[in-house]
Order: C-alpha cells, then sequence, then structure tokens
C-alpha cells in the first residue's frame, strides 16, 4: 500500500477546511448534529481521489447512508469535530484509516488548523508531523520509513492525569448518565477535558498530552485511524466490556495509557 499518496491525499484536503462556504446544516432534523460543505466536499474529494488511485479498496464514511465494510477499506470521517469548525474552535480533524481483514494497516488523523498530522503504520510506531511548512521532508523520508517524533504515551498515575470525555450533544438524554460517570472519574483523576474532537483527544493520549478518553456512543470512523496512533505508541483501548473496538458499528469506547486503562474502565462502568 502506498501510505505516501495517502497521507498527502489528507494533506490536499486541507484546501477545502479553508475555502469552503461552510453551510451548516442540521444533520437528521437533529438541532445538536450538523453536516457542512466542508465535510461534504472532503468526503467527495477524498472518495474520488482514492478510488482513482486505489480501485480495489472500499470506501466507509460518515457522510453517506451506506457504511458498509469490505475485506479492504478505508475509513474516513472528513471533519472530526464539525460543531468546533462551525464555531472556529479551530480542534477538528482529517481522520482516515486503511483497514483490511477488520483491522487498521494505517491511520492518520489531521488538524489542518494546526499543522499537526498524527500518524502510524502498523507495526512501525506512532508519530508526528508538523506540517505548517508542507509535507515534503515526510515524504522525502517516506511514510512507513519516517523515524522522528515518535510517540510514547505517559505513565501517569489516575490521580495525576487528565481525562477527556465525550458526552454527546445530539444524545441529550442520556445527560445525567453520562455526567454521573464522569462525575466518578473527576473524583478519581486530576482534571477533566472536552476537546470534542475523539480523533485528536485519543491522538492526545498517544502523545502524552492526555492520559483518557470515554465515551458511550461512538462511530467507528471517529475512532479507527486514532485508535492505531495509540495502540502504536504503548496505549489501550477497547469498548466498555473490555472487547475490541469494531469496525462496523457503533458502540462504546475506553482508552488510556497503560498505567490507569483498568483503572480508568473500572470507573467508566461503575464497578
Amino acid at each position: 500500500m502506498d501510505y505516501n499518496t495517502i497521507l498527502s491525499l489528507v494533506y490536499e484536503a486541507r484546501r477545502i477546511v479553508f475555502s469552503s462556504d461552510l453551510q451548516a446544516q442540521e444533520k437528521n432534523a437533529n438541532p445538536y448534529d450538523f453536516v457542512t460543505a466542508v465535510d461534504t466536499g472532503i468526503s467527495d474529494f477524498l472518495k474520488e481521489a482514492l478510488a482513482k488511485a486505489f480501485p480495489e479498496v472500499g470506501f466507509m464514511t460518515e457522510e453517506e447512508s451506506k457504511h458498509a465494510l469490505r475485506e479492504r477499506s478505508f475509513i474516513l470521517d472528513p471533519i472530526d469535530g464539525t460543531t468546533n469548525l462551525i464555531y472556529d474552535y479551530k480542534m477538528s480533524s482529517i481522520s482516515l484509516a486503511y483497514a483490511e481483514k477488520g483491522r487498521v494497516q494505517f491511520g492518520v488523523v489531521f488538524n489542518p488548523f494546526t499543522g499537526e498530522i498524527f500518524f502510524a503504520v502498523r507495526g512501525r510506531g506512532a508519530h508526528l508531523f508538523n506540517a505548517k511548512d508542507g509535507i515534503d521532508e515526510l515524504l522525502a523520508v517516506g511514510v512507513e520509513n519516517y523515524a522522528e517524533n515518535t510517540l510514547t504515551v505517559s505513565d501517569r498515575p489516575l490521580q495525576k492525569a487528565l481525562i477527556e470525555f465525550g458526552a454527546g450533544s445530539s444524545h441529550k438524554d442520556q445527560a445525567a448518565e453520562t455526567f454521573a460517570r464522569a462525575q466518578r472519574v473527576f473524583e478519581g483523576c486530576l482534571d477533566l477535558r472536552r476537546i470534542c474532537s475523539t480523533a485528536i483527544a485519543v491522538c492526545y493520549i498517544a502523545a502524552g498530552r492526555l492520559d483518557g478518553y470515554f465515551e458511550k456512543v461512538i462511530k467507528p470512523w471517529d475512532y479507527a485511524a486514532a485508535i492505531l496512533v495509540l495502540e502504536e505508541a504503548g496505549g489501550r483501548s477497547s469498548d466498555w466490556s473490555g472487547s475490541p473496538l469494531p469496525l462496523d458499528r457503533a458502540g462504546t469506547i475506553v482508552c488510556a495509557n497503560a498505567t490507569i486503562y483498568e483503572q480508568l474502565k473500572t470507573l467508566v462502568n461503575g464497578d
């Protein structure tokens, strides 16, 4: 697989972030869930470009009604953090994973506002590249061969940990339960955070900036790329029962550095 081409296309998609009229609309008539012209523009661009470069690979994205996962598939969230984008919060990302037989082999999470590209090739570690001056240096070395800025999770204990959690603005009916879980975690950790971009939050755990994350309702395109980055950085992830995260359906998620993963999972479950 040509990972240079994949990463290059994700980087190229940044022009849509800065050139498109947002034209935000409610998704499925939900006043708390949005889709913008940026989401659909990036989705259309990458679907077409990836199909041209890799016609044998399927395509699974948030912005389509059908989400079939094939033996080889790209899994895309064109903008993870759409509400952040609308409000100019600058914590949004383009998240793309390449999976074979239900297992992610390559993941890239790109925040076009900061220029940070988090990426990982299975078995070759996780890395961070600053693309403010372009990506020529990275491509010259090759994505698979890049060995700089290797990511490693922290070893902070729970009482010193920063934990991100997802509340899900479109699931306000579950607010009481969500914040009860968050309170349990808050009482055991240093503090909580709400970035509101799953992909960025998980990559921040890989980089040691955060230490854990949990959410009750999450879609695979939100985490597919970032979870490989976390795994290659020495972190752990699962659904709340401890089972591997699926790539073909929604579910729960808990992930953390290896030091606190089990403790966080226990707190989230209320055991």
